[in-house]
């Protein structure tokens, strides 16, 4: 600008407006400086109360699941043996197609039917299992009772086979007539032939039947009261 001549207002404004937009510039840096340290600081602090407001999980520990206690048992095969000598004796070897026949063989395959005899008895009214004996593992001798008609009875021996787990049994060998054991004396001596077993005989005879004289084989001043039939 040449002395003398009055600068325009346009050229009087454009250093202020210059120095105007170095101070906004300033400014902006300055406030960007303040927010880069207050999150610098307020780091700790957040992750502080970050870690004081969450609520703490407690991990709830596994039910226990209870143990399960297997107990072995042996299955009793005594229906199945009942319903075979049922259908058994029902069945006969001249016509192996009625529907007891064909029982009986799915029951005991290797078992045949029985060979009815001239004056064998006829079907019986009921069948029943009266006893089951384990005779080892797996294997079971089962007595059933068959009452007839006119009041007799008989019973039979069937040995039976069984599964591991007792669910499955099968009929090994064809029934047959079961024995009446004596039952155990429950003297436990056995007194020998001679002079005291006579005696006693003797005695016996005489108290039962009341021929002879008792008082003789008595002790001195016992009595015996005999019984009258």
């Amino acid at each position: 600008m040449s002395p003398g001549k009055q600068a325009s207002p346009d050229e009087a404004a454009a250093p202020m407006a210059a120095g105007a937009r170095l101070e906004a510039m300033r400014r902006r840096a300055g406030l960007a400086r303040v927010a880069v340290w207050t999150v610098i600081a307020a780091g700790p602090i957040a992750l502080a109360v970050a870690a004081a407001s969450t609520p703490t999980t407690v991990a709830a520990a596994p039910a226990a699941r209870p143990t399960a206690v297997r107990t072995a048992f042996a299955a009793d095969p005594g229906g199945y043996a009942q319903l075979f000598v049922g259908a058994w004796l029902r069945s006969s070897a001249d016509d192996p197609t009625t529907a007891q026949a064909r029982l009986a063989q799915s029951m005991a395959p290797d078992v045949e039917l029985p060979d009815p005899a001239v004056d064998a008895q006829s079907a019986p009214q009921s069948v029943a299992a009266v006893r089951s004996v384990q005779r080892n593992a797996g294997a079971w001798s089962v007595t059933v009772a068959a009452q007839y008609a006119e009041g007799s009875a008989r019973y039979y021996t069937v040995p039976v086979a069984a599964d591991a787990a007792g669910s499955s049994f099968a009929v090994t060998g064809a029934p047959g007539a079961a024995r009446a054991e004596a039952p155990k004396s429950a003297y436990g001596v056995t007194v020998p032939d001679g002079g005291l077993s006579s005696a006693v005989g003797e005695f016996l005879a005489a108290y039962l039947t009341g021929a002879g004289e008792v008082d003789r084989y008595l002790a001195p001043g016992a009595s015996l009261t005999r019984d009258r039939p």
